[in-house]
């Protein structure tokens, strides 16, 4: 599945005010049977969604049509526990392209930066802006600018630069995963290999 291209995004966010969600939580281990990207989005929080009888619980954000929109707002430490890509895969394929938090568990940033989602990490006092400005205004608009590494809050124009590995930068800036990448350098090592 191929990775879309990422370089400035103006959307709404979802709110998420739990801390150290990890990946057996956004996606439980019964729905790792599946080994292509597609479909995970469905049971995305499926505990935190739906009730033991496949109804959906009210009160959880994802079924909250008040909120809407590309970015997740999450609680720190976001990503902990195991390994799992598919975590990755789930909120990419339910539509999230950024996720926002003051801290990330380091496999879960590289399993997103790998899967075309772009990890967010802002000190604390920035993400409290960002959870009060949602509630506040479901509808309130942030600028994530991968090029200049910032996120923005555009009522107020309050914003927070963030790091990225610039190797993944560039990746998620032209769509390319790893195997993109090195064939975007193909005529650069045939040219290696003629003079070696």
């Amino acid at each position: 599945m191929p990775i879309d291209k990422f370089q400035k995004l103006v959307s709404p966010a979802v709110p998420l005010p739990i801390e150290n969600v990890d990946t057996d939580q956004i996606i439980p281990a019964r729905f790792l049977k599946a080994i292509e990207r597609k479909g995970f989005g469905d049971n995305l929080f499926r505990d935190w969604r739906y009730d033991s009888n496949n109804e959906p619980i009210q009160d959880f954000v994802l079924n909250n049509d008040t909120y809407k929109g590309k970015i997740l707002v999450a609680g720190e430490n976001f990503g902990s526990g195991s390994s799992r890509e598919h975590a990755a895969w789930a909120l990419y394929d339910y539509g999230f392209r950024v996720v926002v938090s003051s801290f990330f568990a380091d496999i879960f940033k590289n399993n997103a930066l790998n899967n075309g989602l772009l990890p967010v990490q802002v000190n604390s006092d920035f993400l409290k802006q960002l959870f009060n400005t949602i509630e506040k205004d479901a509808n309130a608009e942030f600028e994530v600018d991968l090029e200049n590494q910032h996120i923005k809050i555009l009522d107020s124009g309050s914003s927070a630069k963030f790091d990225i590995n610039p190797y993944k930068k560039e990746c998620l800036l032209k769509g390319y995963d790893d195997i993109d990448y090195l064939l975007s350098l193909k005529s650069k090592i045939d040219a290696f290999e003629e003079q070696h």
